[in-house]
């Protein structure tokens, strides 16, 4: 157990959460579509995160990617729960300083949604872009990762440009679960974004140990 570790987890998530969600909140201020502007935030928010806590805990901020970590012993079943507890209490924080700085309508603005009748579509959406996401990641941080900082921002960026529309792109349990605790819309749906990342975040390390395993032939 490293308290420094779960210390920069909790920050790091903080700084993705809260840049994200208020990048979200500003956009609705300024009516501009958060389609747009949602993409931007949360992928400048992981490349921040990165940038100023990454080196210290190995820059998870989300327990998909903690999951996948886990998977492929990079590290421990009893670190890697004390990085989700800390991933979660820091999006939760995150979203509390939107509900301050902003409004509880804020907060529910930046929760993950899907359209109507369409929860099946929505949870094979997050799988498929969390296995594509978890793959990016435990490709570069292996082969390139001088360039782990940059690369995964901007697939986080992508990803969400491509799955908002559908599923919400959330690929990351603790940062849909926050602000759905703090805006009080907790509900059923939540499995969505805690089950589909978590499948996603398996099949994208399967994916991964196919690849690595083939190449090594």
């Amino acid at each position: 157990m490293d308290a420094r570790k779960y210390g920069a987890e909790l920050v790091g998530t903080f700084i993705l959460v809260s840049i994200g969600s208020l990048s979200i909140a500003a956009a609705g201020a300024m009516n501009v579509s958060p389609l747009v502007v949602a993409p931007f935030g949360f992928g400048l928010g992981l490349l921040a995160a990165i940038q100023a806590v990454g080196h210290v805990s190995g820059g998870h901020f989300n327990p998909a990617v903690t999951l996948g970590a886990l998977l492929d012993r990079r590290i421990d079943p009893i670190n890697a729960l004390g990085y989700v507890v800390a991933q979660v209490i820091g999006a939760i924080a995150g979203s509390v300083v939107l509900l301050f700085v902003a409004s509880q309508a804020a907060v529910q603005g930046t929760a993950s949604a899907f359209p109507d009748g369409r929860m099946l579509q929505a949870v094979v959406v997050e799988i498929l872009l969390t296995a594509v996401f978890l793959l990016v990641i435990l490709t570069v941080t292996k082969r390139a990762p001088g360039q782990a900082a940059f690369t995964i921002p901007l697939t986080l960026t992508a990803i969400h440009f491509a799955g908002i529309p559908f599923s919400g792109a959330s690929v990351n349990p603790a940062r849909s679960l926050a602000p759905a605790l703090v805006g009080g819309t907790l509900d059923a749906n939540i499995v969505v974004w805690i089950v589909g990342p978590l499948i996603g975040a398996a099949a994208g390390w399967a994916i991964y140990r196919a690849l690595e395993e083939s190449s090594a032939i």
